[in-house]
């Protein structure tokens, strides 16, 4: 038996490769799959990560809260995972005294992964800041929401229980200081963007049921208004929307909306009850219930002269449905009631505009008129003006503004002729 520690084993350790076994060739060596499987793992999490990252960045714009933070939590997530990784490679994995080429491969892509990580932590500390930024300002928004909700319960409060009808308000109002107390410039600004809002979603099945029954849009677009240059063929759309409001808001101005006027006074207070009395309900019940009411009456006159005879039987093939509203009826169909949204939309905001003191007054813009941002707003928000000197120009007006005490609510108008920046 040879002792141990002798000369023979000393030279034979001298002449052996390894003396000193470094980690990662004895990991490799002894179990390679262990380490293929914990590349792969780097690997799937930094493309994890990166997807996660994308996420991120789309949510944006639109800006979407929900989903934001829903992209957020996976980022952490995925940092998370990463760096359980960094750290169970480092506790396995001293760094060695010498490294063999595969080692310095593998050192070199960590390093890598590393940088990339720090740069992915730097943008989610700044996604987050903007999140909260946005966060805040919802927040403000909710507030204001929540304080003229409560202003709107009051008011219908203290109009119920001083028992409001017709009679009873005949003369009243501007004597006792309880009507006009709560109406503001915010309420009519709500209710006209809620008309234009109803205005854009009936022109969508309009424009449907155009394409469906093999409509030329283009042609129908240059009839409504021809000789408009739009910057992409879909803002062509805003035309249609254009003839909607133009049919629906003539006689605006007439406290009788055109129709013939009926015998009970109306005074402020009288429209700001009608209004109050059709907010809450479903305007196809409020027509049942009343199929000759002011408002009944009107949403027949509009649907006559909105939607042409030419236009309904191409959708449906006859006037069965148009015949009916003639003969003083108010269909049922999935149809007439988008448009009794829409109608309804515009009658409230016409009872509320005579409910100020003056009335709210309607103006309109010309085709060709001169763009002017104190009485316009253009419905296309990234158009570039391509000569400085010159002005651009009204090629659709889509919605008309207000004069309101004082101030002024802008008109919806199409730029004709500007290049939308990409």
């Amino acid at each position: 038996m040879q002792p141990t520690g002798g000369k023979d084993t000393q030279l034979r350790d001298n002449n052996s490769q390894k003396v000193h076994p470094q980690p990662m060739e004895e990991a490799i060596n002894q179990n390679p799959e262990a380490v293929e499987a914990l590349i792969t793992r780097i690997f799937t999490n930094i493309s994890s990560l990166k997807s996660a990252y994308i996420q991120l960045q789309t949510a944006h714009t639109p800006y979407d809260p929900d989903k934001i933070q829903a992209a957020d939590k996976l980022v952490i997530s995925e940092l998370k995972n990463l760096s359980e990784l960094k750290h169970f490679y480092r506790e396995h994995n001293p760094k060695p005294v010498c490294v063999s080429p595969q080692d310095s491969r593998l050192a070199a892509e960590i390093q890598e992964q590393q940088s990339l990580l720090k740069t992915y932590e730097v943008m989610v500390k700044k996604f987050q800041s903007e999140i909260q930024n946005k966060d805040s300002e919802i927040n403000q928004l909710q507030q204001q929401i929540q304080e003229a909700n409560q202003k709107r319960v009051k008011l219908e409060k203290n109009l119920k229980l001083r028992g409001l009808s017709a009679k009873e308000s005949e003369g009243s109002g501007d004597e006792n200081g309880l009507f006009p107390m709560d109406l503001t410039p915010d309420l009519f600004k709500s209710a006209v963007e809620a008309a234009y809002r109803a205005i854009h979603d009936f022109s969508k099945p309009l424009i449907n049921m155009m394409k469906a029954a093999g409509w030329d849009l283009d042609a129908a677009a240059n009839s409504i208004e021809p000789n408009v240059v739009y910057a992409k063929r879909a803002h062509k759309k805003y035309a249609f929307e254009a003839h909607i409001c133009q049919r629906m808001f003539s006689g605006f101005q007439e406290e009788s909306f055109s129709l013939k006027p009926d015998n009970e006074t109306m005074n402020k207070e009288s429209f700001f009850r009608l209004y109050l009395a059709l907010c809450e309900m479903d305007p196809l019940d409020f027509v049942g219930q009343s199929p000759d009411s002011s408002f009944g009456k009107f949403c027949r006159s509009k649907y006559l002269v909105v939607v042409h005879p030419k236009m309904e039987a191409s959708f449906f093939g006859n006037l069965d449905q148009r015949n009916y509203v003639m003969g003083g009826g108010h269909p049922r169909t999935a149809f007439y009631q988008a448009f009794l949204k829409l109608a309804k939309s515009i009658w409230l905001l016409h009872r509320l505009a005579n409910s100020f003191d003056p009335a709210v007054k309607v103006f309109q813009v010309k085709k060709g008129s001169e763009f002017s941002e104190v009485y316009m707003d253009s419905v296309v928000k990234n158009f570039v003006i391509e000569e400085s000197d010159q002005k651009p120009s009204v090629g659709l007006m889509v919605m008309p503004g207000f004069w309101i005490g004082g101030s002024v609510m802008q008109s919806q108008v199409y730029l004709s002729g500007v290049k939308i920046a990409e």
